[in-house]
Formats: C-alpha cells, sequence, structure tokens
C-alpha cells in the first residue's frame, strides 16, 4: 500500500490509472444503476461483446480501435433497441447471435491483421495502467456527458426501466428514451474496456449497483452507493495487483464478486 501511495507521485501512468479509475467508478455506478433497475444485464453483455467486431476492424484498418469500439457499441444498441421495441422474433436469441457475430468479426479481423495478439489481450481483460492522457480526457468528456443526460432525463428513465407499459400509457417518449440509455450504456461499456476489459465489464457495470439495491430501494440512493462500492473496487483492485504485477481487471472483477456475495450472505443473515 505504501509502496503504491509512493509510486503514485513519480509515475505519471499512476496517476492516470487513479483518475481513470474514480471516473468510470462515477459513470459506472450511475449508469449500472439503471441496468440493474431495468435488469437488462444480458443486453448490456451483448452490446459488449459485439464490441470487440469494430475493434478488429479498426485495427486491420490501422486507426485508433477505441474509435472502433464506439461505432459498434453505438451501433449494437441502436440494433438492439429497434429489436426490442418493434420485432416479434425471440429478442433472446436476435441478441445472443448479434454478440457471437461481433466477437467473430472481430476475430476474424484481427487474425488478419500481423501482430495483434498482445493488443487484443490488453482490450479481452483490460490494463487500467496503459490509460493514456486522451483516455483520461475522454472519460472527462463522457462522465460531463452522462452527468447531462441523466440530469434532464432522469424521472424519464426512472420511469421507463421501472415500468414501461405505465410510461407509454402516460404518453412518454419509452422508445427514445429506451434507446438513449442503451446508447449511454454502450459509451460507458468503451470506457470500461480500458479499466476492466470486454471479457468482465458487465460485470463491474452490474455488481456495484446489485450490491446497493440489497440494502437501499430509491435510485438516487442506490446510485450513490454504487458510484462509492465502484471507487472502493476499483482501487483497490488497482491498489492489491500492483505490488505483485497481476492484471488489475481480473483482481477489480474478484473484489466486486467477493463483495457481492457477502452482501448476499449479510442480508440474508440479518433479514
Amino acid at each position: 500500500m505504501l509502496d503504491f501511495i509512493d509510486s503514485i507521485t513519480s509515475y505519471p501512468f499512476l496517476q492516470n490509472a487513479v483518475l481513470a479509475s474514480l471516473l468510470a467508478s462515477i459513470i459506472c455506478g450511475i449508469i449500472g444503476t439503471f441496468v440493474v433497475i431495468k435488469k437488462i444485464s444480458h443486453i448490456s453483455g451483448s452490446i459488449a461483446h459485439t464490441v470487440l467486431g469494430g475493434i478488429g476492424i479498426a485495427y486491420f484498418l490501422g486507426i485508433n480501435p477505441i474509435l472502433g469500439a464506439y461505432l459498434f457499441a453505438i451501433l449494437a444498441a441502436i440494433i438492439i433497441a429497434l429489436i426490442k421495441l418493434k420485432s416479434n422474433q425471440h429478442e433472446d436469441t436476435i441478441i445472443s447471435a448479434l454478440w457471437a457475430v461481433g466477437m467473430a468479426i472481430g476475430v476474424i479481423f484481427m487474425f488478419l491483421t500481423p501482430g495483434y495478439n498482445i493488443d487484443l489481450l490488453n482490450y479481452l481483460f483490460g490494463n487500467i495502467l496503459l490509460v493514456s492522457s486522451l483516455d483520461i480526457r475522454n472519460l472527462v468528456i463522457l462522465t460531463i456527458l452522462i452527468f447531462f443526460f441523466v440530469l434532464f432525463f432522469y424521472r424519464l428513465f426512472i420511469a421507463v426501466c421501472f415500468d414501461e407499459e405505465h410510461s407509454r400509457l402516460r404518453g412518454l417518449p419509452v422508445d427514445l428514451v429506451y434507446v438513449l440509455l442503451l446508447v449511454l450504456i454502450a459509451l460507458t461499456v468503451v470506457v470500461l474496456i480500458r479499466v476492466i476489459g470486454l471479457i468482465l465489464v458487465i460485470a463491474l457495470l452490474a455488481l456495484p449497483a446489485a450490491i446497493a439495491s440489497l440494502f437501499v430501494k430509491t435510485p438516487f440512493k442506490i446510485m450513490l452507493a454504487a458510484c462509492g462500492l465502484s471507487i472502493i473496487f476499483t482501487l483497490s483492485g488497482l491498489v492489491i495487483s500492483y505490488g505483485p504485477n497481476l492484471p488489475s481487471g481480473p483482481m477489480i472483477i474478484l473484489i466486486s464478486g467477493s463483495a457481492y456475495l457477502l452482501a448476499i450472505s449479510l442480508r440474508k443473515i440479518f433479514s
């Protein structure tokens, strides 16, 4: 712990990692609350894994992989929203197919790109120590963007998450709000790639809010608690993994998952 604190003052990459942890945790706590309330973890997971297609194509074309990730994430969010709102087909099957096709496209294009292996592991499992100043700037912009949308659409998001049909009967723009929510989830997924990677992204997006929902019930309190828990999990994972040079992403999820199991146990004991 002391070695980590001493290193922060000397190494800019650690300062970036800590700042990225804080910003990503705030984003995760806010958006994760809607994911848990709406019970759309499977949709968020589909968006997360479809992103690999955009990363693979971007690598093949020689452009910034994050740009490809943003494009595919938003595209996947819109397609999934339209499928859920308009299609009469089995929603879960189509979402799973999109998940698989996105990953398949990514793997194929990465296979066609020489020297992809190391970078692929960083995107799959994350490496917060590689966060750059540009990544920090993007995180700041996204945090402000999410604050803006949640501030102005908070009541609509909550209404649609709790009772979509009743919201529709009240004349609320349910379809538009749902698409907007999935797009915000998509943007959050891309941000979390750097922190914990594509494979583990859905866990950090959902677990802090899920833990918070066990003990507090109002959405705003869940959001605050989820942000706090996310900060604890990400910073703890970063500190613990730093000394023995372990991968930070899996460590963050190990701490988050253990905390969730502990929270469930405590809830059963004291309920």
